[in-house]
């Protein structure tokens, strides 16, 4: 007897080599929905029903029970006990060799190979990755992958900058949610559709708020909050990180600081301890824009992640922490200690998000405002900001001159 899954997932496979709908498949004699059942494992299939399915698809019916093997299929299998630096690159060779592999395979490695490319800060890569992604999750017809690959696509455009091509991408993964989370009833707080609706909001209201459509990135928060109560795990402490950080654009600092608070107390971190070192780097830079800032408490906070670097730290959070430094030493005057800390990123390959370099290079125009270089420091700024609203990263060009007139407001060392 053919055993479920294993006879669902190598219909499914069969079908989408062939570029067959379930419809198409199905024909007259079986309907969609069972065919449905069978490729989800639901069901068992019936003689007749293998006979006709084996008669559509051109093959004996004994290759059912005969899933063949691939060298990309190999490789995942090897892959999984492997951590994703090693797997990455293994991962990468394989789909370059693939060529036409069957859609189901190819799906999962390039959704490892993207997470590798982001871990590495390589998002130009990780985008012709992710587009290809979301190309397979259309050809494979399961709403599922589609949203994932949505948002992860519109996570490495607002990376990149790309803020408009991000929210239109996120758009598109949160109403694909919102849709099949209705259709399925997903009504309980913890159901197994919440993940994925919440992780496209996440997506959502970081790339509106970037775009300085600050209301409906509010709106979208208020329903991101609601949708994870009751959970204290990684999710729910980037819903909390994602909100509060619309919360401090919007001015209300202390709201914002109270949502981060709930974070860095909650959130211990086991599953994810590099989110738990991320959350404090995130406390200080809150620290620093707040109203007024309040530079030691911020440097409380660096000073814990740099004690646990060694466990979980990245070149993209020691470079941040070394930005965080030199703002720490800007607020409290000592320019000096701020110049040679950014000069310690002078050539070096930068492993920061589009947004986070942009504050890197206002901090540099920013000192030679204070050197007396004024025209060379806001030919810098305006061009920065210029850039950023060039991509409709608006919330950032508003920035950036707030940040250009509080420095020309300064006394010159």
């Amino acid at each position: 007897m053919l055993e479920q899954p294993a006879f669902g997932q190598r219909l499914r496979r069969l079908r989408v080599e062939r570029g067959l709908t379930q419809g198409a498949l199905a024909g007259e004699e079986l309907s969609t929905g069972y065919l449905s059942r069978l490729e989800s494992g639901a069901r068992q299939p019936t003689e007749r029903a293998v006979r006709l399915l084996a008669d559509r698809l051109g093959i004996d019916p004994a290759r059912f029970a005969e899933p063949e093997a691939s060298p990309l299929a190999e490789t995942l299998a090897v892959a999984t006990g492997l951590g994703p630096d090693e797997a990455g690159p293994l991962l990468a060779e394989a789909l370059a060799d693939a060529g036409g592999q069957d859609p189901l395979t190819r799906w999962p490695a390039l959704y490892q190979v993207a997470e590798w490319r982001r871990r590495r800060n390589e998002h130009a890569q990780e985008r012709v990755h992710l587009e290809e992604l979301v190309a397979l999750s259309d050809q494979v017809g399961i709403p599922e992958l589609r949203i994932r690959a949505l948002t992860q696509l519109a996570r490495c455009r607002r990376s990149l900058g790309e803020v408009p091509a991000a929210v239109d991408t996120a758009l598109a993964a949160y109403r694909l949610a919102t849709a099949e989370a209705a259709a399925a009833r997903t009504a309980p707080p913890l159901s197994a559709g919440v993940p994925t609706t919440a992780t496209a909001l996440l997506a959502l209201v970081s790339a509106l708020a970037e775009a300085g459509r600050l209301p409906e990135a509010r709106r979208h928060a208020d329903e991101l909050v609601d949708l994870v109560a009751g959970r204290s795990d990684t999710l729910w402490a980037e819903a909390m990180w994602t909100v509060a950080a619309v919360r401090s654009r919007q001015g209300e600092f202390g709201a914002a600081k109270e949502l981060l608070d709930q974070a860095l107390d909650r959130y211990d971190g086991r599953d994810n301890f590099t989110l738990w070192l991320r959350l404090r780097a995130v406390a200080a830079d809150l620290h620093l824009v707040m109203t007024p800032p309040d530079p030691a408490a911020a440097l409380r906070y660096v000073e814990t992640v740099e004690t646990y670097l060694a466990f979980a730290g990245t070149p993209a959070l020691r470079q941040a922490l070394t930005v965080l430094r030199a703002r720490i030493a800007f607020q409290e005057d000592r320019t000096e200690e701020a110049r040679g800390l950014l000069a310690g990123l002078d050539g070096a390959e930068l492993f920061m998000p589009y947004r986070q370099q942009v504050e890197l290079e206002v901090l540099r125009n920013q000192l030679l405002l204070l050197d007396g270089r004024s025209e060379e420091g806001m030919a810098g700024l305006r061009a920065l900001a210029q850039h950023a609203q060039d991509g409709a990263n608006l919330d950032l060009a508003a920035s950036i001159w707030r940040l250009a007139a509080e420095a020309l407001a300064r006394p010159r060392d």
